[in-house]
């Protein structure tokens, strides 16, 4: 951490102790779980979109490495496009079926939802 970093210290109130250094909380990178234990809705959605529909996969739980690679997954099989951000997957289009059953052949906990 540089020694100036004065935005992570924010809020700190200021300390007369000339051995004090600051240290900063570093949160644990967020575990995936294993595919079974993961619990997806599968749904689909048409809000501010301009009409179109999109299917979207949400409740995953686990890091936004793994999150990304199950949405290449999905995209590939699929031959679609979409994204995989803020813990949903966005695949362009109506493919809850599809969606779920690769889902469930993957060893997911997949429902469909709306």
């Amino acid at each position: 951490m540089a020694e100036n970093d004065w935005k992570a210290r924010l809020g700190v109130v200021y300390s007369t102790n000339p051995d004090f250094k600051y240290t900063t909380s570093q949160d644990a990178p967020e575990e995936t779980l294993p595919p079974e234990r993961q619990k997806l809705i599968v749904g689909i959605d048409r809000r501010n979109r301009g009409g179109k529909q999109v299917t979207l996969v949400s409740g995953f739980k686990g890091s936004a490495d793994d999150l990304k690679e199950l949405g290449r997954t999905l995209k590939t099989k699929l031959g679609v496009g979409g994204s995989a951000k803020d813990g949903e997957i966005t695949i362009q289009g109506d493919f809850r079926d599809r969606v779920t059953a690769i889902l469930k052949e993957m060893g997911y906990n997949a429902k469909r939802g709306n």
